[in-house]
């Protein structure tokens, strides 16, 4: 049987609660903020368990900040840095490869990043970069293949529906 997985809400929200401190904290006066722009998880989803993240499950997503946005790997528990902060490995993301850098913050634990706009100017709300989160995401997780649905009358029969239409 397969375990349950974890809920993911409360992994996202510490991200979104902590890049929001930061935009509070650190950011204010810097000119490449984009007021026009609020920090958003979007589409956030349990990637496949890597062999080099431990086989440890991590959410996969884009956040959105007045910033940057990135496509971001999450450990579903908050992990130490282990020297890997700054470094770039190219990891899995939906059915694509690409380069992300480590980072960590005590708040969230080590993460990765994976840039796909910095500095946000070009965006003029915040419904244009949660679309333009969603189509690169969408570029990245490819849409179900339906499976054939078999033909009535074969079902009923207990035929195979290898090759039958309806």
């Amino acid at each position: 049987m397969i375990a349950p997985l974890p809920p993911l809400s409360p992994r996202v929200d510490a991200l979104v609660a902590h890049f929001e401190r930061v935009q509070a904290e650190r950011m204010q006066g810097i000119p490449l903020l984009n007021r026009d722009l609020h920090v958003e998880a979007v589409d956030f989803v349990w990637g496949t368990p890597l062999p080099e993240d431990d086989g440890e499950l991590v959410a996969e997503g884009v956040l959105i900040t007045p910033w940057f946005m990135s496509l971001l790997r999450l450990p579903a528990q908050a992990q130490p840095h282990g020297n890997r902060v700054g470094r770039s490995a190219v990891r899995d993301f939906g059915s694509e490869r690409f380069d992300f850098i480590g980072a960590h913050d005590p708040a969230i634990g080590y993460h990765e990043t994976c840039a796909l706009f910095s500095p946000m100017g070009g965006f003029t709300t915040q419904a244009l970069a949660r679309e333009t989160a969603r189509a690169a995401l969408a570029l990245t997780r490819p849409a179900p293949v339906a499976a054939p649905v078999p033909a009535r009358r074969a079902f009923f029969l207990g035929r195979s529906t290898a090759g039958v239409q309806s």
